[in-house]
């Protein structure tokens, strides 16, 4: 008997039909073979299969069974398929009967141990999202069939019927309508992203009012920063009260970063959505694959995990020239492609970079009190660690020196220190403008206009632009430079709360532009 099984697979973040044909012959040596372009995990799944079914308390039928995942074209991996095939097996061999909208409408997709059991699958969210979008029963709400520890990833999709599994028993009684599973409750995406807390606040830096404004710049316009400095100076907790400054993820973005984690498998187990933005914090020893994404499956890298929050590379020259350069693509263009023999992916990779770099090797050049010991040709070589054209894709580099003792002590009063709270509520504002501003053009920073938007938003008057002149004359600035400039000061303009960009906006702008 020949039984058909709808399954989900995912190229990037597009989720994929895969249909799971099983044939259970009446004649020909027993015994179970997988095709359909099967990776080594969807082949084991024989084994796997075979265990579950008979320590469930069923019966694996001692036949020749076939199973096919179409389309035959498309690779396939992972543990996924235990759960369709598990199901067609069942039903080729008569243990499960369904009426035919239950069986068409329904969607299987998990990973079984040999108990039975259903294990927690990466991907879910997908499967959901694909539900809704390819219903192929009208007037019938899409059916998925997922294991009970990642059900609540596809809880967030509106409009279909999410079954949490615990075991292949249940499923099988649910089907044969000897004991139903109750369907998850919707869950509601924009009440789960209210009110995020604050990780580190930035009331708790003493001093660097300088390097606050950058940040606060930094998160209002979604800029790159660069902070310069010696050891303890505070670049790093500086770096982690970014998220704590950023608006809160909206119910689309929300998803949008959902996806992500849930095909790399991060979302923590019972998990249904990333209620914040995301901050990723990799260590120097990482590979060029493990940043920008890659594997012979490509999965997403450090800079697609950072999608709408912030990527902080802290020793930024200590990171291999190769994984800083593969950084130009995405800080440029928000996505990264990855090429490999079987598919050709893209993931979003529309991130805030923000890093911290110390002066020269032993990290005191220029420190008032200790003295330091790197010689010129150190200096110069460990600074040519970030190229050219790295650095002219930040937009804001600034100094952090040491904190005077005085600003040090501690006390209880922190009136004139700006908490990370009302700093955000500056950053939405302006972030509010700016998504007025750019409403039919499809970008919603100023860090993401192109020149033909930096040209209609971003007019100078003639002060200003001679300003601007004298400065990439002076400096030999690039082209890329003088446009990032008017971006800035486009966002200090907004921060100010003015419709025009000022002389005044443009000087600061000049000051996070590093000069070297």
């Amino acid at each position: 008997m020949l039984v058909k099984v709808r399954s989900v697979a995912y190229v990037g973040l597009v989720p994929v039909p895969v249909e799971v044909e099983v044939d259970v012959a009446a004649q020909g040596f027993p015994g179970m073979t997988v095709v359909g372009l099967a990776g080594k995990a969807v082949e084991e799944a024989r084994e796997r299969v075979k265990t579950a079914i008979n320590n469930s308390g069923m019966d694996f039928p001692p036949k020749k069974i076939t199973v096919n995942l179409a389309p035959a074209d498309l690779p396939k991996d992972g543990g996924a398929y235990d759960l369709p095939i598990a199901v067609g097996i069942l039903m080729a061999s008569g243990q499960i009967q369904i009426s035919n909208d239950k069986f068409t409408n329904g969607i299987y997709y998990g990973e079984l141990s040999l108990d039975g059991s259903l294990r927690a699958t990466k991907g879910v969210l997908l499967v959901g999202l694909y539900a809704k979008q390819k219903s192929p029963v009208p007037n019938h709400k899409p059916q998925i069939y997922v294991p009970i520890e990642s059900a609540n990833e596809a809880a967030v999709v509106e409009g279909i019927n999410v079954f949490p599994v615990r075991n292949l028993k249940e499923l099988a009684d649910h089907l044969n309508e000897v004991k139903l599973i109750e369907p998850l409750n919707h869950l509601d995406v924009e009440e789960m992203v209210e009110g995020s807390p604050v990780d580190f606040d930035l009331a708790e830096v003493a001093g660097q009012e300088q390097a606050k404004r950058a940040l606060t710049i930094a998160a209002a316009g979604g800029h790159n920063l660069l902070m310069w400095g010696p050891p303890g100076t505070g670049k790093t907790m500086l770096a982690r009260a970014m998220p704590g400054i950023l608006p809160p993820l909206s119910p689309a973005e929300a998803l949008e970063v959902t996806r992500i984690y849930s095909v790399a498998g991060l979302l923590e187990t019972g998990e249904s959505l990333m209620r914040r933005r995301p901050f990723r914090s990799p260590h120097h020893g990482i590979s060029a694959a493990g940043m920008v994404g890659g594997g012979t499956n490509p999965l997403p890298g450090e800079v697609s995990l950072a999608h709408l929050g912030v990527l902080f590379l802290d020793e930024m020259a200590e990171f291999p020239r190769s994984v800083l350069e593969g950084l130009r693509q995405p800080m440029e263009d928000g996505r990264v492609g990855i090429v490999r023999a079987a598919a050709h992916v893209e993931y979003p990779a529309s991130f805030s970079l923000v890093a911290a770099v110390n002066p020269c090797p032993c990290g005191y050049l220029g420190h008032p009190h200790k003295e330091c010991k790197c010689t010129e040709k150190q200096i110069r070589k460990y600074r040519a660690r970030m190229s050219g054209p790295i650095l002219d894709r930040i937009d804001l580099h600034v100094n952090v020196p040491m904190v005077e003792i005085e600003k040090l002590q501690i006390t209880n009063d922190k009136s004139q220190n700006a908490s990370s709270k009302e700093i955000r509520d500056k950053v939405v504002a302006v972030r509010k403008m700016q998504e007025k501003r750019f409403l039919e053009e499809g970008i919603f920073t100023n860090s993401q206009m192109r020149n033909k938007q930096v040209k209609k938003f971003g007019q100078l008057d003639a002060e200003t632009g001679r300003l601007l002149r004298l400065a990439v004359e002076k400096f030999d600035l690039s082209a890329r430079a003088y446009f990032r400039l008017i971006k800035v000061a486009r966002t200090i303009a907004d921060l100010a709360g003015e419709e025009n960009i000022r002389t005044r906006h443009m000087a600061e702008a000049l000051q996070y532009k590093q000069i070297t």
